[in-house]
């Protein structure tokens, strides 16, 4: 019998992106019996997508595949994983045969994905948009992917997105006999419709001064420790941390819906992030499942929170180690994971909120609760949260117990989420224009200001260079704080709109920094 060859268009997640992948499904010799190879570097999964593809086709009525049966997947120096390649291989099987139906040149115009069950159907797969990214950029018209998937994979323009829940559905496209219709995403209206947040900034009662550092905090790019006894509302703060956050633009939602979607994370009934990722690993969390790696090397809770909020509540519970890995990303926002399968750069540009408590029992400073802490227990504590960390930390907040009568008080929360994210808003407006010829590391934003531009934007009069010097002698605060009260004040005068820093933006931005101030020791 003579050798019969095709060749198929699938794409291999690397890292969050993806690359194109060719197919080669070629057949001859070996008798009556089969004989399955798959060579290019294939990993578990996609070895044994031969058995699962000669199986989904024998119980659909396709022909019998016979004699030895090569299947190359290239380029060959790129390992491939995972059981995205089902589809493709089971097509390129039915497409080398004499007897095929299929349009010619189809395959040249599709990019193909999906997981096979053995009766046909197609399941889904992860990192599809990535994938459908990729077969634009290589050109291709369209890509089948799984229903499931559909809708993530719509979001990108330029390329027609087939939804295929069974193995006959792609075989009738490629014989140009299939009714099924592209999937169509409205992205105007799906982002009005799924970019709202079921909590609110008016929820909560009370801590004023919290919600205005929390505002402080957004405009700014800065992050922020909440230092407080526990049940005083810290951690119910943080979560509401991203509806204040400016809207995600499309190109924000592609960036962090790539993330979730190659973690196998994203909702299958959204199928796209149009909100704010809130990300909030427990204190035992690994150094690789913050950071990233594994033996596919995925992204960690750092990526995962990119564009959005990462946050660390108990900060001192969390391993040493396993903190200080947190130095890289959010000094440069993206961390780099190197294993010995491979090396990947993830994005990383999230806003860190941590939570703490004063000591170990938590009541340190309470006024209505004693503390049982002696005085060494609360310095080993604190000192569980490196200096260097710190560092990259711009406001420290105190959060205190709330009375009795705001808990309960009929007069409504002051400042809802719509409010204080339009004062936001109106703060990062004037910190692009200020930013948009300069060229800094980062999004355009007072937290990302170098040295030499925060000497020249943070510019002081006499009267409030004078007070700063003197809150530096008389608190002895050091260096890196005060470069973070300048960029702070920054900030704050942003949310003011005035061009100048004055005297009430110092001071304001000096009340930001607990533990320099070392009130609670």
């Amino acid at each position: 019998m003579p050798a019969q060859h095709c060749t198929v268009f699938s794409a291999a997640s690397s890292g969050i992106d993806a690359i194109e992948i060719e197919i080669e499904v070629s057949s001859g010799g070996g008798g009556d019996t089969t004989q399955i190879i798959v060579v290019g570097l294939p990993d578990t999964a996609v070895r044994e997508s031969k058995d699962r593809v000669y199986t989904a086709l024998v119980n659909t009525g396709y022909t019998r595949p016979f004699g030895r049966i090569t299947i190359n997947l290239a380029p060959a120096d790129v390992k491939k994983q995972g059981p995205s390649y089902d589809l493709p291989i089971a097509l390129g099987m039915i497409g080398m045969q004499s007897r095929s139906k299929f349009t010619p040149g189809a395959f040249d115009k599709a990019c193909i994905v999906g997981e096979l069950a053995l009766d046909g159907r197609v399941r889904p797969v992860r990192g599809v948009l990535s994938l459908a990214l990729e077969a634009r950029a290589k050109g291709r018209k369209a890509i089948f992917v799984p229903a499931e998937n559909a809708q993530e994979a719509a979001i990108v323009q330029g390329i027609r997105t087939y939804p295929i829940t069974h193995l006959n559905d792609a075989v009738a496209l490629l014989e140009g006999t299939g009714s099924i219709k592209p999937t169509n995403l409205d992205k105007t209206a799906f982002f009005a419709k799924h970019s709202t947040y079921q909590i609110d900034f008016s929820d909560v009662r009370g801590q004023a001064h919290v919600k205005r550092a929390i505002e402080v905090a957004v405009a700014g790019g800065h992050n922020i420790l909440l230092i407080g006894p526990p049940g005083t509302g810290k951690s119910m703060i943080a979560k509401r941390m991203a509806t204040v956050m400016p809207a995600m633009d499309e190109e924000e939602a592609i960036e962090a819906t790539k993330i979730h979607s190659v973690c196998g994370l994203l909702d299958p009934s959204e199928g796209f992030l149009a909100t704010r990722p809130f990300r909030s690993p427990h204190h035992t969390i690994s150094d690789v499942g913050l950071l990233g790696g594994g033996p596919h090397i995925t992204p960690g809770e750092v990526s995962l929170a990119h564009h959005g909020v990462l946050f660390l509540d108990e900060l001192p519970e969390f391993r040493r180690s396993t903190l200080e890995v947190l130095r890289q990303p959010l000094e440069d926002g993206c961390v780099t994971v190197t294993r010995a399968a491979g090396s990947h750069t993830f994005p990383s540009r999230m806003t860190l909120v941590a939570a703490m408590n004063p000591c170990p029992c938590g009541y340190h400073g309470d006024a209505k609760r004693e503390c049982r802490c002696s005085p060494g227990q609360i310095g080993k504590y604190r000192q569980k949260i490196s200096g260097p960390l710190l560092d990259r930390i711009d406001l420290h907040v105190e959060v205190p117990s709330i009375e009795y009568s705001e808990l309960t008080g009929n007069t409504p929360a002051s400042g809802n989420s719509q409010e204080i994210r339009e004062r936001v808003e109106a703060a990062r407006a004037i910190q692009r224009f200020r930013f948009d010829t300069a060229k800094i590391d980062g999004p355009p934003c007072n937290a990302a200001m170098p040295p030499k531009l925060a000497r020249e934007v943070c510019k002081l009069d006499s009267e409030s260079s004078d007070l700063l010097k003197q809150a530096m002698e008389d608190l002895n605060l050091s260096a890196r704080a005060h470069d973070r009260i300048l960029k702070v004040a920054r900030t704050i005068a942003d949310l003011d709109s005035t061009p100048a820093i004055a005297t009430q933006h110092i001071l304001e931005a000096i009340q930001y920094r607990t533990l320099d101030r070392n009130l609670w020791a």
